[in-house]
């Protein structure tokens, strides 16, 4: 989605807020060098002034950002479960009306399941 973004993980030795902390560090250090740096982004200077700004309202970001602090985690308890949560996210995009059906969207997982084509994403198919 182009405001958020939906995860199924599993974390198998680490604390998954660790892993949620991680990917948040890394993914926002990459993107706002990836904006910094294209010289053809035209909102260049209007992103970055917007995540400075939103990091002064946050006593512990000293520069940018890039993700809200809190998470929404939810434990994952059966595979009726996990089907649901996959549903909804793989409906996200269609309900919002950017796309017909799920495996349109990009940036989503529905080609992995629906289709047997590369997708951008690789994810591990749960069984």
């Amino acid at each position: 989605m182009p405001s958020h973004v939906h995860l199924l993980f599993q974390a198998k030795k680490e604390n998954p807020s660790a892993l949620i902390r991680d990917l948040k560090k890394f993914t926002a250090t990459n993107l706002l060098n990836l904006i910094r740096d294209n010289q053809q982004e035209s909102r260049k200077e209007w992103l970055l002034w917007m995540f400075k700004r939103a990091g002064t309202k946050s006593s512990n970001v000293t520069h940018y950002q890039f993700w809200q602090h809190h998470n929404q985690p939810i434990e994952i308890h059966s595979d009726k479960f996990f089907n649901e949560k996959l549903d909804y996210i793989h409906q996200n995009p269609v309900v919002s009306g950017f796309v017909s059906e799920p495996q349109d969207w990009k940036y989503s997982s529905a080609k992995n399941y629906w289709q047997a084509v590369d997708s951008v994403l690789n994810i591990d198919l749960l069984s």
